[in-house]
């Protein structure tokens, strides 16, 4: 049995398919893909509303037929694929342990490794929220596979917590399941999801979102009963007095979202405190030779067309990795300034030829603004922007002349604000 190959993606969704194509296309045929779900596509199977590839492909697909279009590239190169495969370590020399019904448990090596593992939903627990346990409880994503996949409806009386696009998404398929969706309630002052879906999953179907609020209690014993939603102040503390009540049988929560990272640390990769994904290079190199990460285990992205454009620089460079082996790097740190949650890639390989694409998020709502990067006193770019969202990532194309003339560090930060 084959037990070596050039290069291992660990992850067959939307990430690890592009990089797989991408990866064959730039010179490197010995790849492989391995899965731990029973088919490929990821997250993307249960995605089956529109507005996927909007962006890459001009049309608006569901997430299966997004997913189908990377399936096919696959098979057309005759890509070797393991789904139902668990891989159960990594280490920074690039040896994959994995189990599975058809190979048992074995030790693979890899000359590069891909890390495409996704991302997972925050629970209850990671929130605090008093009451018992009944029924009734689900992430948002697990509402939807019950829904989209398993055609159970979890429930008839809704409230959501968090306005992440899963559960803005999850407010609209409820509704048009026939549930009541009484309310969706988030902590922030801002939204987390998309406009477009606030438009079209809250405003089209007169669902109220409750800024600034949450769950404060949890009612039922065997089932839930019912919810207690509060106020919040400006250190997100509930207020008393401004409590409501919604008799409900059902909770979803879309609270964000986590890159898959176990195995990233488990290889000693360093991992950013400000996305919880890998620090890389433009090229998607971590910091361990030969490792790179792209998609939502790297940083959790809005739009798939993205995972896909990111997928694809992953996969190129894992090939040249490969072929050419390793350069030396001429690396400059990028940084999140005012204003700016995080910025990727955090460091910046002068060595590496061609334009980088800086992505980042802002803080808040802001209007009439100028984001800039900044190295010392001087201004690389500047943009003027009408309005910045914490729910959309904002992206800037950094010229390669200009990298070359900095000796120091870059800022990104946003400037002239107007908070709302």
């Amino acid at each position: 049995m084959k037990k070596s190959y050039d290069i291992i993606i660990i992850g067959g969704g939307p990430a690890g398919l592009a990089a797989a194509v991408s990866a064959y296309d730039n010179g490197v045929k010995d790849v492989l893909v391995i899965e731990r779900d029973v088919r490929l596509g990821g997250i993307l199977n249960q995605c089956i509303h529109n507005g996927f590839g909007l962006t890459r492909f001009k049309e608006s697909l569901s997430g299966p037929e997004y997913a189908a279009r990377f399936i096919e590239e696959v098979r057309a190169r005759n890509i070797e694929v393991w789904t139902g495969t668990t891989v159960l370590s990594l280490t920074k020399d690039k040896q994959v342990t994995v189990i599975d019904p058809v190979h048992g448990m074995l030790v693979l090596q890899a000359k590069a490794v891909i890390l495409a593992m996704g991302c997972r939903e925050r629970s209850r627990g990671a929130l605090n929220v008093a009451g018992s346990r009944p029924a009734g409880i689900y992430s948002a994503g697990t509402a939807q596979k019950y829904v989209n996949i398993k055609g159970f409806l979890p429930g008839k009386r809704v409230v959501i917590l968090g306005s992440g696009d899963i559960g803005l998404i999850m407010a609209r398929r409820m509704t048009l399941e026939g549930a009541k969706v009484l309310a969706v309630c988030e902590i922030m002052p801002y939204s987390s999801g998309l406009k477009r879906n606030i438009a079209q999953c809250l405003d089209d179907f007169d669902i109220p979102l409750y800024l600034n609020h949450t769950i404060t209690k949890i009612e039922g014993e065997k089932r839930v009963t019912g919810v207690v939603v509060s106020k919040v102040d400006e250190n997100r503390q509930p207020i008393a007095g401004t409590e409501m009540h919604f008799d409900c049988d059902t909770v979803l929560f879309s609270v964000g979202l986590i890159p898959e990272n176990e195995l990233t640390k488990e290889a000693e990769v360093p991992l950013s405190p400000k996305t919880r994904g890998a620090v890389v290079y433009q090229n998607r190199e971590t910091l361990v030779d030969g490792i790179f990460a792209c998609g939502n285990v790297l940083q959790v992205h809005d739009l798939v067309d993205f995972v896909s454009e990111e997928a694809e620089v992953a996969g190129r460079y894992a090939s040249k990795y490969v072929l050419e082996g390793k350069s030396s790097a001429c690396a400059i740190d990028v940084s999140a300034g005012e204003n700016v949650s995080y910025a990727l890639p955090q460091k910046i390989d002068k060595n590496i030829s061609g334009n980088v694409k800086l992505f980042f998020r802002v803080t808040n709502t802001f209007r009439n603004c100028t984001i800039k990067v900044t190295s010392g006193d001087r201004v690389l770019l500047s943009r003027k922007k009408q309005i910045c969202v914490p729910g959309e990532m904002e992206t800037l194309l950094l010229a390669e002349q200009k990298l070359q003339e900095i000796d120091g560090n870059i800022v990104v930060s946003l400037e002239n604000e107007v908070n709302v």
